[in-house]
């Protein structure tokens, strides 16, 4: 059942991107941005946590979730060490998701010619 939910809820998240997309017209940038607020927002109000038990994958995999792990980061680390726990507790948490997405870039372009 577990992988209907994630399914499912994945899939609504995916939804909300593409009428971001075709009814207001958002440019990428902006359904991202505004993506991975709303996962900032639902983290920071503590409905991102259960969303993930409930829907696993469907909830970890989609752009919502880095908004909830910039979030979550900071919370954790801002409890250790105060306010300069806020900034490196984003970083902390992101930066192996960053670094493979640099690193997979780069071997990209160098492995694969653009056509144009």
């Amino acid at each position: 059942m577990i992988f209907l939910w994630s399914f499912i809820i994945g899939g609504l998240i995916c939804v909300i991107g593409q009428i971001m997309f075709d009814a207001f017209k958002l440019s990428p940038a902006h359904t991202l941005t505004t993506l991975v607020v709303i996962g900032a927002v639902l983290d920071g109000i503590g409905l991102y946590e259960p969303l993930i038990d409930f829907a696993g994958a469907g909830a970890t995999v989609p752009i919502t979730n880095f908004g909830n792990s910039l979030v979550h980061g900071a919370m954790e680390e801002a409890e250790k060490h105060g306010l300069i726990g806020v900034v490196t507790g984003m970083f902390e948490v992101t930066s192996s998701g960053i670094s493979a997405a640099i690193i997979f870039g780069v071997i990209g372009a160098l492995l694969f010619r653009p056509k144009g």
